[in-house]
Protein backbone atom coordinates (compact mmCIF):
# COMPACT_ATOMS: atom_id res chain seq x y z
CA UNK A 1 0.00 0.00 0.00
CA UNK A 2 0.81 3.54 -0.52
CA UNK A 3 0.43 6.19 2.03
CA UNK A 4 -1.12 8.37 -0.84
CA UNK A 5 -4.91 7.17 -1.84
CA UNK A 6 -4.80 5.28 -5.16
CA UNK A 7 -7.48 3.21 -6.62
CA UNK A 8 -5.23 0.61 -8.24
CA UNK A 9 -2.12 -1.02 -7.59
CA UNK A 10 0.97 0.93 -9.99
CA UNK A 11 3.19 -0.50 -12.13
CA UNK A 12 6.40 -2.41 -10.13
CA UNK A 13 9.89 -2.05 -11.26
CA UNK A 14 11.57 -4.73 -11.81
CA UNK A 15 11.14 -7.65 -9.39
CA UNK A 16 12.00 -11.41 -8.43
CA UNK A 17 10.15 -14.08 -6.52
CA UNK A 18 9.57 -14.51 -3.04
CA UNK A 19 8.85 -17.77 -1.97
CA UNK A 20 5.93 -16.85 0.40
CA UNK A 21 2.22 -17.71 0.35
CA UNK A 22 1.36 -14.15 0.31
CA UNK A 23 3.90 -12.05 -1.09
CA UNK A 24 5.13 -13.67 -4.52
CA UNK A 25 7.42 -10.60 -5.44
CA UNK A 26 9.78 -8.17 -3.91
CA UNK A 27 10.73 -4.92 -6.21
CA UNK A 28 14.57 -5.89 -6.40
CA UNK A 29 16.10 -2.24 -5.07
CA UNK A 30 14.47 -2.92 -2.03
CA UNK A 31 17.70 -4.46 -1.65
CA UNK A 32 20.13 -2.03 -3.14
CA UNK A 33 18.57 1.55 -2.60
CA UNK A 34 19.36 3.37 1.14
CA UNK A 35 18.46 6.12 3.03
CA UNK A 36 19.49 7.67 6.09
CA UNK A 37 19.63 5.65 9.02
CA UNK A 38 17.77 8.26 11.46
CA UNK A 39 15.38 10.40 10.64
CA UNK A 40 15.14 12.34 13.49
CA UNK A 41 18.98 14.07 12.90
CA UNK A 42 18.39 13.71 8.92
CA UNK A 43 17.61 17.21 7.55
CA UNK A 44 14.16 16.45 5.19
CA UNK A 45 14.66 18.26 2.51
CA UNK A 46 11.90 17.74 -0.83
CA UNK A 47 14.06 17.08 -3.90
CA UNK A 48 12.68 18.86 -6.33
CA UNK A 49 11.76 21.92 -5.38
CA UNK A 50 14.82 21.73 -2.47
CA UNK A 51 12.75 22.96 0.57
CA UNK A 52 13.15 21.89 3.64
CA UNK A 53 10.56 20.57 5.85
CA UNK A 54 11.28 18.20 8.65
CA UNK A 55 9.09 15.06 8.74
CA UNK A 56 7.86 15.73 5.16
CA UNK A 57 7.29 11.81 4.46
CA UNK A 58 4.31 12.46 6.55
CA UNK A 59 2.61 15.11 4.37
CA UNK A 60 -0.16 13.07 3.27
CA UNK A 61 -1.17 11.43 6.73
CA UNK A 62 -1.38 7.30 6.27
CA UNK A 63 -4.33 4.62 6.64
CA UNK A 64 -4.43 3.44 9.37
CA UNK A 65 -6.60 -0.34 10.04
CA UNK A 66 -9.66 -0.27 11.90
CA UNK A 67 -7.93 -2.63 14.62
CA UNK A 68 -4.97 0.01 14.94
CA UNK A 69 -7.68 3.78 15.04
CA UNK A 70 -9.23 1.37 18.28
CA UNK A 71 -5.59 1.04 19.60
CA UNK A 72 -4.72 4.89 19.13
CA UNK A 73 -8.32 5.90 20.70
CA UNK A 74 -7.59 2.94 23.57
CA UNK A 75 -4.25 5.34 24.52
CA UNK A 76 -5.58 8.83 23.32
CA UNK A 77 -5.42 10.15 26.68
CA UNK A 78 -1.85 9.77 26.59
CA UNK A 79 -1.11 10.79 23.26
CA UNK A 80 -3.21 13.96 23.44
CA UNK A 81 -0.51 15.28 26.50
CA UNK A 82 1.65 15.31 23.68
CA UNK A 83 0.17 17.42 21.07
CA UNK A 84 -0.62 20.42 20.43
CA UNK A 85 -3.25 22.41 21.88
CA UNK A 86 -5.07 23.04 18.16
CA UNK A 87 -4.99 19.92 17.67
CA UNK A 88 -5.35 17.90 21.31
CA UNK A 89 -9.42 17.78 20.88
CA UNK A 90 -9.76 17.46 16.80
CA UNK A 91 -10.91 14.79 14.61
CA UNK A 92 -7.67 13.09 14.40
CA UNK A 93 -9.00 10.43 11.59
CA UNK A 94 -11.14 11.27 8.23
CA UNK A 95 -14.44 10.37 8.29
CA UNK A 96 -14.69 7.95 5.24
CA UNK A 97 -13.84 4.30 5.94
CA UNK A 98 -12.52 2.88 2.83
CA UNK A 99 -12.74 -1.06 1.74
CA UNK A 100 -9.23 -2.07 1.06
CA UNK A 101 -8.63 -6.33 0.52
CA UNK A 102 -4.55 -5.55 1.16
CA UNK A 103 -5.11 -5.17 4.89
CA UNK A 104 -5.83 -7.67 7.53
CA UNK A 105 -8.45 -5.72 8.74
CA UNK A 106 -10.31 -5.42 4.91
CA UNK A 107 -11.14 -1.54 5.56
CA UNK A 108 -9.03 1.81 6.42
CA UNK A 109 -9.23 5.12 7.48
CA UNK A 110 -7.15 8.37 6.83
CA UNK A 111 -5.50 10.58 9.33
CA UNK A 112 -6.53 14.16 9.30
CA UNK A 113 -4.06 16.54 7.95
CA UNK A 114 -2.79 19.82 10.38
CA UNK A 115 -0.87 22.46 8.69
CA UNK A 116 -0.21 20.19 5.65
CA UNK A 117 1.24 17.19 7.47
CA UNK A 118 -0.10 14.42 9.76
CA UNK A 119 -1.75 15.45 12.41
CA UNK A 120 0.06 13.02 14.72
CA UNK A 121 3.51 15.37 13.77
CA UNK A 122 1.94 18.02 15.31
CA UNK A 123 3.53 18.70 18.59
CA UNK A 124 6.72 20.30 20.50
CA UNK A 125 9.35 17.67 19.07
CA UNK A 126 10.25 15.50 15.70
CA UNK A 127 8.61 12.56 14.20
CA UNK A 128 5.70 10.67 15.95
CA UNK A 129 3.42 11.86 18.18
CA UNK A 130 2.08 8.52 18.14
CA UNK A 131 5.76 6.96 18.03
CA UNK A 132 6.55 8.84 20.93
CA UNK A 133 4.22 8.26 23.01
CA UNK A 134 4.90 4.62 22.92
CA UNK A 135 8.98 5.17 23.89
CA UNK A 136 7.98 7.67 26.68
CA UNK A 137 5.33 4.85 28.23
CA UNK A 138 7.39 2.10 27.96
CA UNK A 139 5.43 0.77 25.13
CA UNK A 140 6.11 -1.74 22.26
CA UNK A 141 5.48 0.66 19.46
CA UNK A 142 3.74 -1.94 17.33
CA UNK A 143 1.46 -1.79 20.05
CA UNK A 144 -0.08 1.54 18.63
CA UNK A 145 1.93 2.51 15.57
CA UNK A 146 0.31 2.00 11.87
CA UNK A 147 1.67 -0.91 10.11
CA UNK A 148 2.32 1.31 6.76
CA UNK A 149 4.17 3.54 8.82
CA UNK A 150 6.18 1.45 11.15
CA UNK A 151 7.32 -0.38 6.96
CA UNK A 152 8.39 3.03 5.34
CA UNK A 153 10.23 3.46 3.09
CA UNK A 154 8.93 0.00 2.48
CA UNK A 155 5.21 -0.96 1.44
CA UNK A 156 2.97 -3.79 0.02
CA UNK A 157 0.50 -4.50 -2.58
CA UNK A 158 -1.66 -7.10 -3.14
CA UNK A 159 0.96 -10.10 -4.01
CA UNK A 160 4.58 -7.55 -3.66
CA UNK A 161 7.05 -5.85 -1.40
CA UNK A 162 7.44 -2.69 -2.72
CA UNK A 163 9.28 0.66 -2.53
CA UNK A 164 7.14 3.27 -1.50
CA UNK A 165 6.28 5.53 -3.86
CA UNK A 166 7.26 8.50 -2.33
CA UNK A 167 10.81 8.17 -1.65
CA UNK A 168 12.40 9.17 -3.98
CA UNK A 169 10.98 12.71 -3.52
CA UNK A 170 12.86 13.04 -0.04
CA UNK A 171 16.29 13.84 0.55
CA UNK A 172 16.91 10.91 3.11
CA UNK A 173 16.30 8.91 -0.18
CA UNK A 174 19.52 10.19 -1.88
CA UNK A 175 21.97 9.79 1.07
CA UNK A 176 23.82 6.80 2.10
CA UNK A 177 22.98 4.65 4.91
CA UNK A 178 21.47 1.25 5.43
CA UNK A 179 19.40 0.02 2.70
CA UNK A 180 15.84 0.20 3.18
CA UNK A 181 15.40 -3.94 3.22
CA UNK A 182 17.82 -3.78 6.63
CA UNK A 183 16.23 -0.38 7.83
CA UNK A 184 12.54 -2.09 7.37
CA UNK A 185 13.23 -5.99 8.10
CA UNK A 186 12.38 -5.56 11.79
CA UNK A 187 9.08 -4.30 11.22
CA UNK A 188 8.20 -6.93 8.35
CA UNK A 189 8.71 -9.43 10.96
CA UNK A 190 6.61 -7.64 13.46
CA UNK A 191 3.91 -6.99 10.44
CA UNK A 192 3.96 -10.22 8.52
CA UNK A 193 6.30 -12.46 10.54
CA UNK A 194 9.82 -14.12 10.18
CA UNK A 195 8.83 -16.68 7.08
CA UNK A 196 8.92 -12.96 5.08
CA UNK A 197 11.81 -12.06 6.16
CA UNK A 198 13.45 -15.48 5.44
CA UNK A 199 12.12 -15.64 2.21
CA UNK A 200 13.52 -11.71 1.63
CA UNK A 201 16.87 -13.16 3.15
CA UNK A 202 16.90 -15.60 0.49
CA UNK A 203 16.11 -12.86 -2.00
CA UNK A 204 18.49 -10.34 -0.80
CA UNK A 205 21.75 -12.84 -1.18
CA UNK A 206 21.20 -13.57 -4.71
CA UNK A 207 20.69 -9.92 -5.30
CA UNK A 208 23.92 -8.34 -3.38
CA UNK A 209 25.96 -11.74 -4.88
CA UNK A 210 25.10 -9.32 -8.18
CA UNK A 211 26.00 -6.34 -6.69
CA UNK A 212 29.44 -4.52 -7.67
CA UNK A 213 31.33 -4.48 -4.33
CA UNK A 214 31.08 -1.56 -1.94
CA UNK A 215 34.97 -0.15 -1.34
CA UNK A 216 35.66 1.08 2.16
CA UNK A 217 35.87 5.25 1.96
CA UNK A 218 39.41 6.67 3.07
CA UNK A 219 39.53 9.97 4.42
Amino acid sequence: MSDEDEEEDRELGPTLPLDHPKFRLVEIEVFTRRMAGDCMTHACTVVETKHQQNDICCQYGCDVQLDEKAAIEAHAELIRARLHGAVKHAEWFEPEVYPDADYPSGAVVRTALHDGRCIFTAHDQRGCAIHRTALEEGMAVAAIKPAICRLFPLSWETEAIVIAEEYMDYSCGHTDGPTLYQLARPSIIEIFGEPLARAMDAVEAQVLANEPKRLPIVR
